[in-house]
């Protein structure tokens, strides 16, 4: 399986907004546990919208939660 070219700061993030657990997070973004667990496995890159969703729920901007892995080429 190839690795995502979007990778995520979810982990971390949880864990720095009082030890967050996924289904936490994921009932504040309006998914389930299993899609938590699957970004943060890098398995699944989230829509724009759910990317937004989950950076608002940490009030950060969607930059500060995923990064590149490895940049696009133009």
């Amino acid at each position: 399986m190839a690795e995502l070219a979007i990778g995520n700061h979810l982990r971390r993030l949880r864990f720095e907004h009082g030890e967050m657990t996924q289904d936490a997070l994921a009932r504040s973004a309006g998914v389930t546990r299993q899609t938590v667990i699957s970004l943060e496995a890098g398995r699944y890159a989230p829509s724009l919208e759910l990317a937004m969703r989950l950076a608002h729920v940490f009030g950060r901007g969607v930059d500060d939660v995923f990064f590149w892995r490895t940049p696009p080429t133009p």
